[in-house]
């Protein structure tokens, strides 16, 4: 079988669905699968693909379709990628297009390749359909929509949801198609083996001797920095050493971030560390006490599936759609809404002391690993997203 993943672009610091699909394709090869990823390069092409390349296993199985970084026609008419596209499925029975994305034109383009060639495809939002995400910018999306991408909607075999809660939502849009749920996952090889406990902490003076709450994610709006430091700042008192460190690239939030950390008077305990990659970010889970993302939607984070793989408890809000973190006892799943803004904030503030209060936290740890062990790594989610592309070519009729 012959797999054709299509996204924009490979560049990590984009957020979750770039390093989504270099993993999902890498297991998906490791099965014997034919394995295409056709992305604009990016400003940091090769660093992006060296870092894949190096912490990923068998990347170097995939063969990268790089089509150059586009200019303003390109983005507006997708004709280097619809070509390029096109290149690939002429001649290829038994091939499946996986899109990754919604609102972009090299997206429109592989949907048309794949219906010219009567391939079928499957489109992969990545909470790009949730109704927290329409309303923002919600008239162009309402437009575009109508300029073709309902179609490239419409017209796919299968829509692939990462929970449960994202395929109900697509279905209320009116897409009556297969919906699969294939959550993200990890590599155990790519975190095992663990850093030494501490090795962060040596390397950030600060830190030192002082047990910190992590966020791990892009500085966005979407990802409730406002509600963490609001719920820090509550606790900050009963626990005088506890800090906060925030890693992550920033996307668009970062002065918002620090006009509210220095309103708070908080600057001293609350430490934005920029991007951590590799080990590094591991060793950074590893000595945290907590990991926490309060985010206002998520797709599917594969930061919680990487924390708890660590072994980090988990507190994270109910939009994350994960609700397995608080049934497995790995962590707290708090419900959390702007109707009720200081409800939420209270609550995520309680459910930050009963992690800081359950020190060492051996059992919750614990869960955490056996939870992503059992369900979350991406040699399952690689077998069971080939299942439904067999079914996908059984059933193809475009």
């Amino acid at each position: 079988m012959r797999i054709v993943h299509v996204i924009g672009s490979l560049d990590p610091s984009l957020g979750g669905p770039p390093m989504v699909v270099g993993r999902l394709a890498a297991a998906q090869a490791q099965l014997g699968a034919k394995m295409h990823i056709v992305a604009y390069d990016c400003p940091n092409q090769e660093e992006a693909i060296a870092t894949y390349q190096k912490t990923i296993p068998d990347f170097d199985r995939i063969t990268l379709e790089m089509i150059p970084l586009p200019d303003r026609r390109e983005w507006y008419s997708g004709k280097q990628a619809l070509s390029k596209i096109t290149e690939l499925l002429t001649g290829s029975p038994k091939t499946v297009v996986h899109l990754h994305g919604v609102w972009e034109t090299i997206l429109r383009q592989g949907a048309k390749a794949a219906r010219s060639h009567k391939a079928p495809y499957i489109i992969a939002p990545h909470g790009m359909l949730h109704p927290w995400s329409m309303y923002q910018s919600k008239w162009k999306k309402k437009v575009a929509l109508k300029l073709g991408y309902r179609k490239m909607l419409k017209s796919a075999t299968a829509i692939h949801a990462l929970n449960h809660d994202e395929a109900k939502h697509i279905q209320k849009m009116g897409f009556t198609q297969s919906c699969q749920i294939i959550p993200n996952g990890v590599f155990l090889d790519e975190i095992q083996p663990l850093p030494a406990p501490g090795s962060y902490v040596r390397q950030t003076p600060k830190l030192q001797g002082k047990p910190y709450i992590l966020f791990l994610s892009r500085l966005h709006y979407k990802k409730g920095l406002d509600r963490l430091l609001s719920a820090f700042n509550q606790i900050a008192g009963k626990y005088e050493q506890v800090q906060l460190v925030i890693a992550g690239p920033d996307g668009g939030y970062e002065q918002t971030l620090k006009n509210q950390i220095s309103k708070l008077n908080i600057a001293s305990r609350v430490h934005l560390v920029g991007s951590l990659w590799d080990k590094n970010k591991y060793a950074a889970m590893q000595d945290a006490v907590c990991f926490c993302l309060p985010s206002r939607q998520e797709g599917f984070s594969v930061a919680i599936t990487e924390a708890l793989a660590v072994g980090v408890p988990a507190v994270i809000s109910d939009a994350c759609c994960f609700d397995e973190v608080a049934h497995a006892h790995a962590g707290y799943v708090v419900t959390m809404s702007d109707d009720k803004p200081q409800e939420s904030i209270t609550s995520l503030a309680n459910a930050l002391e009963c992690v800081l209060a359950s020190q060492p936290n051996h059992a919750m740890r614990q869960a955490g690993r056996k939870l992503i062990a059992a369900h979350y790594t991406w040699p399952v989610i690689a077998k069971q997203s080939l299942q439904v592309y067999e079914q996908m070519i059984g059933t193809s009729h475009v």
